[in-house]
């Protein structure tokens, strides 16, 4: 290629810029709110931790962790 030739398409690439970036800018759906926008912040997350009920949670109660076999059985 030519030096003109670069030359030519690094005009015709810098002329398409110019181009896109006026059209996107009349585009309303792109610009930003004038009056800004209200965002939610988060809650505070605490890092203590209440102590559980003993109503549900005692020594009396049934273990879910403890294989159960219903029937007698020892098949698998």
């Amino acid at each position: 290629m030519k030096k003109t030739d670069i030359a030519m398409i690094i005009l015709i690439a810098s002329v398409c810029v110019l181009i896109a970036f006026l059209v996107a800018n009349q585009i309303p759906g792109l610009r930003p709110n004038a009056k800004g926008v209200k965002v939610p912040t988060a809650e505070r997350i605490y890092t203590d931790v209440a102590e559980p009920s003993s109503d549900i949670f005692n020594a009396s109660n049934i273990n879910p962790t403890v294989q159960t076999v219903i029937g007698g059985g020892s098949g698998s």
